[in-house]
């Protein structure tokens, strides 16, 4: 009987949520893994079984012994190590994601660095979360689209698991700041607007306002800026019929020469290339 199942997603760029990677598997007694880094974010929910996970960073190294029902986080660049129970090896189903919605929903849910496990308020709110995991890893044939519409219902079974946060809800003044920011970009990202263009707005100093985006969103306003619209420049690439000039200009760029170069930074191919290889 297979007891792996591992998938890579679709060279699709989604700028709020997108996977990278998901699987599902039931390890063998002791089955390790690490230490090692991740780029993204990496979820694990146990299934069935037990299992150690271990964290180290500056404030030393943590331990955690984990079962049925439990889930644990993965942050980027955090060195992590896990492994399978000798008696009682457990059966898990990951996925791997990144996006600037995340830090949001993981303040929601409440986890931290400091603590990254995850235990839902009941076992029904469990089945749920594993049942929406383990979609995704056996309907990997869907559609890119399909399969980040389940990314979200995943992320709406592990806030409705959790008890929310006020002030996260609430929000903060500078939560107010960033989601006027991401606002004014979603609105005018085809205009050629600057860094300086969104502080105006924001009426806010730009030092202050690149330092808040960057602390909460893992990525500076301007790298946000060029993300946001190179997925749109991808979107249209793939469902239009629009020249490369045209969507140059469509997404921000009057040279279409400097929106080659900061799409083949971005994404790894030339928009030509990428059309080729993704035209619907």
């Amino acid at each position: 009987m297979e007891n792996l199942i591992s998938s890579i997603f679709k060279n699709d760029v989604y700028i709020d949520l997108t996977l990278y990677q998901y699987g599902w598997q039931k390890c063998n007694s002791l089955d390790s893994c690490g230490p090692r880094k991740k780029n993204h974010f990496l979820f694990h929910y146990i299934i069935s079984g037990k299992g150690h996970f271990k964290t180290k960073d500056i404030n030393g190294t943590k331990i955690y012994n984990l079962e049925k029902n439990m889930g644990f986080m993965i942050y980027p660049e955090q060195v992590t190590f896990y492994s399978a129970d000798e008696n009682e090896p457990w059966e898990y189903v990951w996925l791997e994601f990144d996006g600037v919605k995340v830090k949001e929903i993981l303040d929601i849910i409440n986890l931290t660095k400091d603590y990254p496990i995850y235990i839902p308020k009941s076992t029904e709110l469990s089945n749920n979360i594993i049942n929406e995991m383990l979609y995704i890893v056996k309907n990997s044939a869907q559609s890119s689209l399909h399969l980040i519409a389940h990314l979200y219902l995943f992320f709406d079974c592990l806030i409705k698991g959790t008890n929310l946060k006020n002030d996260a809800i609430g929000g903060k003044l500078k939560d107010f700041y960033i989601r006027e920011v991401i606002t004014f970009i979603e609105q005018n990202y085809q205009n050629d607007i600057k860094v300086e263009d969104i502080a105006t707005w924001c009426n806010l100093n730009r030092s202050y306002l690149t330092k808040i985006f960057k602390k909460d969103k893992n990525v500076s306003l301007q790298q946000f800026l060029i993300k946001y619209r190179m997925s749109k420049a991808c979107e249209k690439l793939k469902l239009t019929s629009l020249s490369i000039k045209n969507i140059s200009e469509s997404v921000g760029y009057d040279n279409q020469l400097n929106f080659s170069r900061a799409f083949k930074n971005e994404i790894g191919l030339s928009p030509s290339e990428y059309r080729n290889k993704n035209k619907i």
